[in-house]
């Protein structure tokens, strides 16, 4: 049997078949005088937990939007916005996969 290094749950949960590290985040996002500030991004280990960080970040804690989104790859990686929620930077709705996105119109 040949030795192998050792590796947690946590280094192989968000690797594809081909070592790209895919990241599951929620974002929140505050209203100031300067605009729509994003807030500190939180991992979640699946997009449904992401989706559902996020919108507690919107409903449940008052930020005044948040989103959730996937990030593929590393050091080049792509980010797709899985669901939006509350006032978010209009930017970032482009890449949403979501038909109806969940949202406040501003």
């Amino acid at each position: 049997m040949r030795d192998q290094p050792h590796q947690t749950g946590s280094e192989i949960i968000g690797e594809t078949a081909m070592g790209e590290i895919t990241l599951f985040v929620a974002m929140p996002f505050d209203l100031t005088d300067d605009g729509l500030v994003a807030g500190e991004p939180f991992k979640c280990a699946s997009p449904a937990a992401a989706i559902e960080r996020a919108k507690g970040f919107w409903q449940v804690l008052g930020h005044a939007g948040a989103v959730a989104f996937v990030r593929v790859g590393y050091p080049e990686s792509t980010t797709t916005v899985l669901r939006a929620f509350g006032n978010v930077p209009d930017d970032l709705l482009g890449g949403c996969h979501d038909p109806k996105p969940t949202f406040l119109a501003r």
